[in-house]
């Protein structure tokens, strides 16, 4: 396995088959937390899988509020809230030092189509990794079709103090574009490969602790 050199001034990988948490930093506060299971780690990056009723732990404030209708910053009294995930099983490749993660959605068993997901080069602690959404995102059918998501929320948060400049803000958008060129060329890793993943027989759903706040906040 080759080993991958991060953050936190160490070497961390993790062993196929484990438990690591995936979780977003926004202004010091962590608003999501993610259990999943490493399906690989090597050159092509960390491989994780969640399926349908795995724990996933979201920031929302008292009036039921999230980072994608408001502000970090403008949440009021947000908490980490556990839920479970839902809709489609999942497996996230966060390849190595990139400003993106992939995701493929499946539905009952088939392939439903990617989602890229614009983030911070992740950071690896011995519990997993950490990254900052990017708010911008990408989705993509089977048949490679695209088209950009949050493309308003991404607008608004230009200028932000929490978030980006106009210089960050074209550099990500730039970023997509060439994941883009990525999709409509069907190259890795819109080529194909895992659209036919199947989960171990024996992987239970992944859980979180009951102290999720706690969780969040281990290993900074």
């Amino acid at each position: 396995m080759r080993r991958l050199r991060f953050g936190y001034g160490a070497t961390v990988t993790f062993e196929p088959g484990s438990i690591v948490t995936r979780r977003y930093w926004r202004g010091g506060r962590c608003t999501w937390v993610q259990p999943m299971r490493v399906v690989a780690d090597d050159a092509d990056g960390l491989l994780l899988w969640n399926p349908v009723g795995g724990d996933v732990a979201r920031l929302v404030d008292a009036d039921g509020r999230n980072p994608h209708e408001l502000p970090v910053d403008e949440l009021r009294d947000p908490r980490l809230t556990v839920g479970a995930w839902e809709k489609y099983d999942v497996l996230v490749l966060m390849p190595p030092a990139s400003a993106y993660s992939v995701w493929w959605f499946f539905d009952g068993g088939t392939f439903a189509g990617w989602y890229v997901n614009l983030e911070e080069p992740c950071v690896r602690h011995p519990g997993g990794v950490d990254t900052t959404d990017l708010v911008l995102d990408i989705v993509v059918t089977p048949q490679r079709r695209w088209e950009w998501k949050d493309d308003d929320e991404f607008a608004e948060r230009v200028g932000h103090p929490l978030y980006f400049d106009r210089a960050s803000a074209d550099g990500i958008r730039a970023e997509g574009e060439r994941v883009i060129r990525l999709v409509e060329a069907g190259e890795f890793p819109f080529d194909g490969t895992y659209t036919d993943f199947r989960p171990g027989p024996d992987w239970p759903a992944p859980r979180l602790p009951r102290d999720v706040e706690a969780a969040a906040v281990r290993g900074r």
